[in-house]
This record gives structure tokens, C-alpha cells and sequence, in this order.
């Protein structure tokens, strides 16, 4: 069977790790340790083979070791569906972070058709009560995973968005500068609003084929309200031309899918995803990640790379086995974090143990045998 697996990872002077070298055999990988030592520096680093700023949406010059600041680098030996590549990341100081597969420089977007990721951070467990903001990060994230080329239309449309943003605010009244940039907005948000439709109709799908240890989530993609976003080219364009008196107003562009919103219902409730528990909210998260994995898996032909940090945090030790029995049942190559080796403990052989431990201001690790 095809896959996707990381098999050797170097970490040089990136976050606490002044150079750290690791070697994966497929199997998914636990980590644990303290607080602080170092762990989620370490699937940090793997997710910066996927485009994007990594999981901590990170600037490259966050990124360098301190105190000595002299940048930083990762490099990763990596199967994707049986062929191999070596992949290289880097920043020096002040500079943006560049990219090396095989030997050649290469665009954030090329590792989008090598590895496909996807993770599930502390930070996303206030997901459903918190701004649209995360969510439509989620939602991208989920697109993503399915269509790379979903970052660069993302990319063209806030780059035009900016500088028509920048034209409102100037008062500057010249139709023609406002219909070049709408042109580009329009053709590049069509694209967006159709990615996120394709994928949440995809991750809907797949959830139909979860287990029972998971609540299945309805989901539904949402403009503010009173509003509705065309999803044509042309539609899109009437709506950034008729909005210009308003947006001026505003000093910024009111309309178009850098608004939109992802809803989420708790289906066997019938209870927003609001409203749930915080531990149906976490178990809502894992069951989309899951979903999105298996849609991935017979999307791309091999299962992505989970990363999975604190993931024990508001899971009991019944759904903690039902998604290492999961991950399993995918054959995907998880990274898992958390605090000590018991957390870990139904894995078993089935998977590679690391301890993560702080000497002097430096990330050690060890590998162990899983209990």
C-alpha cells in the first residue's frame, strides 16, 4: 500500500533544538516530556514540509534557536507514494524562508504534491467558540490538504484585496484600478469558495464511514449575516463593484470569502458545536481530522501525515485507544505529544517512543521502548 512517511528528520538551531537528529520507521511516533522541553518544536518542524507557516503559523525569524540567531534549518528524508526525496527548509536571518527538494530549489507549493498533512493543536480546541477567524483557517487548512493549489488563489486574492483595501482608504475614486484588482479578486475567490465546498463535501463523506467513538459532525459553510457570496467569477465582480461606496465607507472590503464561516453541528444531538461540552468540542475536532484523513486517503492514494500535539488533553482512555486504533486502521504515520509515556501506553510495539527532555536551554531526545 502507498504512503506517506517521514524517515529521517535533522533539526539545526530551530526553536530549542540546536541540532537533533531523527530517524522514523513508519510506525506512528509518540513523544513525551515536561512542558517546555521541546516536544512541539519537534512536529513543528515536520509540518514545515507542507506549505504554509507550519502549525504554530510561525515567521521564519521565530523560528531560529536563541540566542544565537543565525537562522535555521530542517531536513527530512520522506516516502510519498514509494518514490523518495530529500527535502530541505530554511531560513537564514532576516531573510524568507526557502525550500530545496531533491537538490533544486523549489515553491511552498511543491511539498503540497509530496506530503499531505494534517494536525490538531491546543490552540483549536476553542475552535467553535471563538472568531471566524480560526475556523476559516481550519476550513483552509482542510482545502488545502486536498487541492495545493487552493494556497496560491488564497494568496492572489488577499494580495488584490490589499491593495484595493489600500485604494479605499485613499478615497481614490479611479474605476479602472478598482476593476483590475476585482477582476483578479473575483477570478481567485471563485476558485476559493469552490475548494472549500469540494472539501467539506468530501470530509462529509467520509465521515459517514466513522466508528461509533466519535460524534459525527454536520457541517456548513456560512456567510455573515444578511449577506450572500456568488461563487462565479462575474457574480463575484458585481458584488466588489456595487460595494465600493460602502466599502469605502468602511475603509476595507466588506464582501467576498475572506468573510466566510465554517459551522459545525454536533449530528446526534442536534446541538451547535457552541454549545457542546469541551470535551464533545475536542472529540468533534478529532472526529473531522479523522474524516479528513480517510477522504485523503482515498483522495491521494495514501493516508497524510497526522500531527497531533497534547492530543490526550480531554480524551479518556476509551476514545484515546479508539483513535490510536484509528490512526492505526489508516496505516498513517501519526506524531503524537504529550506529557508522559503512559498516554501512550495502548500503543504498544505498534509504535516508536521518544522522550524529550531540556538540558542547559537544549531539547534532548531519546528514543525508548514504548511501555
Amino acid at each position: 500500500m502507498p504512503r506517506l512517511v517521514v524517515r529521517s528528520l535533522l533539526l539545526s538551531h530551530f526553536r530549542s533544538h540546536r541540532r537533533t537528529e531523527l530517524q522514523f520507521d513508519g510506525r506512528p511516533v509518540a513523544i513525551w516530556g515536561p512542558n517546555g522541553a521541546g516536544k512541539t518544536n519537534v512536529i513543528e518542524a515536520v509540518s514545515l514540509l507542507s506549505p504554509g507557516r507550519g502549525l504554530r503559523r510561525a515567521a521564519p525569524e521565530e523560528l531560529a534557536r536563541r540566542p544565537e540567531a543565525l537562522g535555521w534549518k530542517l531536513r527530512a528524508g520522506v516516502e510519498s507514494l514509494h518514490q523518495n526525496h530529500e527535502v530541505e527548509t530554511f531560513a537564514e536571518p532576516g531573510a524568507a524562508r526557502s525550500v530545496v527538494i531533491d537538490g533544486k530549489p523549489a515553491p511552498q507549493a511543491a511539498l503540497g504534491r509530496i506530503l499531505r498533512m494534517l494536525w490538531l493543536v491546543p490552540s483549536m480546541d476553542r475552535l467553535w467558540i471563538e472568531g471566524a477567524d480560526g475556523r476559516r483557517r481550519f476550513l483552509d487548512r482542510m482545502t488545502l490538504s486536498f487541492e495545493p493549489g487552493h494556497a496560491e488563489a488564497v494568496l492572489t486574492y488577499e494580495k488584490a484585496m490589499r491593495e484595493r483595501n489600500r485604494l479605499l482608504k485613499d478615497a481614490v475614486r479611479d474605476d479602472r484600478w478598482y476593476g483590475v484588482l476585482e477582476s483578479q479578486m473575483a477570478e481567485a475567490g471563485a476558485t476559493i469558495i469552490a475548494n472549500r465546498a469540494a472539501a467539506v463535501t468530501r470530509v462529509a463523506a467520509a465521515q459517514d464511514m466513522a466508528g461509533t467513538a466519535f460524534p459525527a459532525a454536520d457541517l456548513v459553510l456560512l456567510a455573515p449575516e444578511g449577506e450572500e457570496v456568488p461563487a462565479t467569477p462575474e457574480a463575484l465582480a458585481e458584488v466588489f463593484a456595487a460595494g465600493r461606496g460602502r466599502d469605502m465607507a468602511a475603509g476595507r472590503t466588506l464582501s467576498g470569502p475572506h468573510r466566510a464561516d465554517l459551522g459545525a453541528t454536533y449530528a446526534a444531538k442536534g446541538v451547535p458545536a457552541a454549545q457542546a461540552s469541551t470535551g464533545e468540542q475536542k472529540a468533534l475536532l478529532v472526529s473531522l481530522v479523522l474524516a479528513n484523513a480517510r477522504a485523503l486517503a482515498e483522495d491521494f492514494g495514501a493516508p497524510p501525515i497526522l500531527l497531533l500535539d497534547e492530543v490526550a488533553a480531554h480524551l479518556d482512555a476509551g476514545r484515546r485507544a479508539a483513535l490510536y486504533g484509528e490512526i492505526g486502521a489508516l496505516r498513517a504515520q501519526a506524531f503524537m505529544t504529550g506529557t508522559g509515556a503512559e498516554l501512550f501506553d495502548t500503543l504498544g510495539p505498534t509504535a516508536q517512543g521518544f522522550e524529550v527532555r531540556e538540558e542547559n536551554g537544549l531539547s534532548i531526545m531519546t528514543e525508548r521502548t514504548m511501555p
